[in-house]
């Protein structure tokens, strides 16, 4: 019987429910065929050729997804098939309980009951029918979630950019009726003696995010030189917006000693080792049958949440216009939003909300960042991928978000030296990218007609 393929970028597989073919009939047909005879295996390779947009990646990515569908035992292939319809029925199975459950007469309980349940179908339904994206590990159904979660953060920007500014903050109070309310403020710099004391009263919960968070930041990035960039510009940027966010104003020794020299390069360190454990790890997908000992099967389900592969990042900011571009926006902005939006929307930093969208950036960001390398690097791309074109989006509407809700928030005006920094910064920025990408090229061209010239009255 021949069997019917919908050419979907989930369904890569073909459903089990749908299969007209018996698991044993099945099981007999895949025993007798040699493994470059399996029809799965070459519409997965047709299949995501067309599904992505960077020749290179397809490459990359339908080598690795067919050996690892190729290295599974058979009762393990079954357990990977997308299983849409169960997924449908279970969907729809849940919603007719709910809708014979008692009723429940409390309004607000209703209303973030039905925004949690419209946040998980979309996040199923995202899972289910989204495209895959460059990572396989643990699952691509993973992958797909978070990129129906950025999804879902960013049709949330937009709605809070349509509101007012007190609105936005007190819409926070349905979440959390403790938000809502103006925020203390705090100085790092009251006291700026180098004493143990004063230290130790500085050392707080921030210490340990700003270790982990310089850690994902290496992660995500993969690159020392480009972290002490940042790490070093986001103390600039401390320094001259100290005038608007008062937690900005610290002393110099805790921009320099705790921040970059301690915090930050801990964090950059231990990240950039685990780069390095990741690039040159051996990584062997045998099929769990293949495996003899129970050690091994645990050792084996562990490494099913490591990187199928890795990929060492060389940003190379000289190298072409766009890489230049692209790190001086990740410079300047990605570092700053996430301090403006918490003051103007009156988020105390410890509260969950920053937590779970730092996490949330930091799960965007991983796929985003390699589609982004991908897309600069190599030149058969042009396309960019679809979790760098949320985070993008995620990004500049927070920007947007914040010049919104920040005017007149900040009446002080920038000292008159952040003024000269800047001004002189700004313009050895913008001519740069003109000697180096226009000026010096011209100059070896005319060189060259040069030396041709040259070489040709010679010859006569």
């Amino acid at each position: 019987m021949a069997r019917t393929v919908q050419h979907s970028s989930l369904d890569a597989l073909s459903d089990p429910e749908d299969d007209p073919l018996s698991v044993e009939e099945d099981r007999s047909r895949v025993a007798n065929q040699r493994p470059n005879e399996d029809p799965t295996l070459d519409f997965f390779r047709e299949h995501w050729k067309e599904a992505q947009p960077c020749s290179a990646l397809d490459r990359q990515m339908t080598e690795a997804l067919t050996n690892f569908y190729s290295n599974l035992d058979f009762a393990f292939r079954h357990k990977v098939h997308p299983r849409t319809l169960t997924a449908l029925g279970l969907m729809l199975g849940t919603l007719v309980y709910v809708a014979f459950s008692p009723v429940v007469d409390d309004t607000v309980v209703n209303v973030k009951v039905g925004i949690g349940a419209a946040i998980l179908a979309f996040i199923l339904i995202g899972t289910l029918q989204f495209r895959d994206g460059p990572f396989i590990r643990p699952h691509v159904a993973l992958w797909r979630a978070v990129l129906s979660l950025s999804v879902l953060y960013q049709m949330g920007l937009v709605f809070l950019l349509f509101q007012n500014k007190q609105d936005a903050r007190h819409m926070f109070s349905y979440i959390d009726p403790s938000l809502g309310v103006p925020l203390p403020e705090r100085s790092y710099a009251d006291n700026c003696d180098l004493t143990w004391d004063v230290m130790k009263d500085q050392l707080d919960a921030f210490v340990l995010a700003h270790l982990l968070g310089w850690y994902g930041k290496a992660v995500v990035l993969r690159d020392y030189w480009f972290c002490w960039i940042l790490s070093v510009m986001f103390e600039i940027m401390e320094y001259s917006l100290a005038h608007q966010l008062n937690n900005f104003a610290e002393c110099w020794w805790d921009h320099w000693i705790l921040d970059v020299l301690i915090c930050n390069w801990l964090g950059t360190y231990l990240g950039m080792k685990t780069c390095e454990y990741l690039e040159m790890k051996h990584y062997s997908w045998r099929g769990f049958r293949e495996i003899p000992t129970l050690r091994g099967k645990a050792k084996r389900a562990v490494q099913q949440f490591t990187p199928h592969d890795w990929t060492k990042f060389e940003w190379g900011m000289t190298k072409s216009f766009n890489n230049y571009i692209a790190v001086i926006l990740l410079l300047v902005i990605v570092e700053l939003n996430c301090f403006y939006l918490k003051y103007l929307l009156w988020l105390p930093p410890e509260h969950y909300l920053n937590i779970y969208r730092l996490c949330a950036m930091f799960l965007f960001a991983l796929p985003a960042t390699r589609e982004v390398y991908q897309f600069l690097t190599d030149k058969n791309c042009n396309r960019i991928g679809p979790h760098a074109w949320l985070v993008i989006a995620n990004i500049m509407t927070e920007t947007i978000i914040c010049f919104k809700f920040g005017r007149d928030e900040f009446p002080n005006p920038a000292p008159r030296a952040v003024k000269i920094f800047w001004a002189i910064l700004l313009t050895l920025v913008a001519a740069y990218p003109v000697w180096q990408f226009w000026y010096v090229p011209e100059r070896e061209k005319i060189r060259e007609r040069e030396r041709r010239v040259e070489g040709g009255k010679k010859r006569e």
